[in-house]
């Protein structure tokens, strides 16, 4: 555990990933392409945002219930799983998914401020 505390917490968080997913494999036997994984993934993770829809009372016909929050951040984690299994699957390890998160935050935010050469986001621009 100590020298878990010389890492990140995503880098943490992928290298647990990686552990559980080979278990997983190597126990049941699976054997997949990572095209194959991908789309079992992606299928996963669709599943487990119906679950977190679920959660938020987004069925108008129906009466609310309390939101749990506790199974809110369940799901939250659930698809954080199946979302990092991916990156992992696709050659996207802790550091680079950090580093591409953060070109994004910095193009989306130059979207909505007009300062990139990508049109239509910006507030004050013009639809013509």
């Amino acid at each position: 555990m100590a020298e878990n505390l010389e890492k990140g917490k995503l880098e943490i968080i992928f290298e647990l990933q990686k552990a559980l997913d080979t278990d997983i494999q190597n126990r049941r036997s699976l054997d997949y392409t990572m095209e194959q994984w991908i789309q079992k993934d992606v299928l996963a993770m669709v599943s487990e945002l119906a679950e977190l829809l679920d959660e938020v009372n987004f069925k108008w016909w129906k009466n609310g219930k309390p939101i749990d929050t506790a199974a809110l951040h369940g799901e939250l984690v659930d698809i954080l799983h199946f979302f990092v299994s991916m990156c992992i699957r696709a050659g996207l390890d802790a550091d680079k998914l950090f580093e591409g998160y953060i070109a994004k935050n910095r193009e989306n935010f130059d979207r909505q401020y007009g300062r990139s050469e990508k049109k239509g986001y910006c507030v004050d621009e013009k639809v013509e």
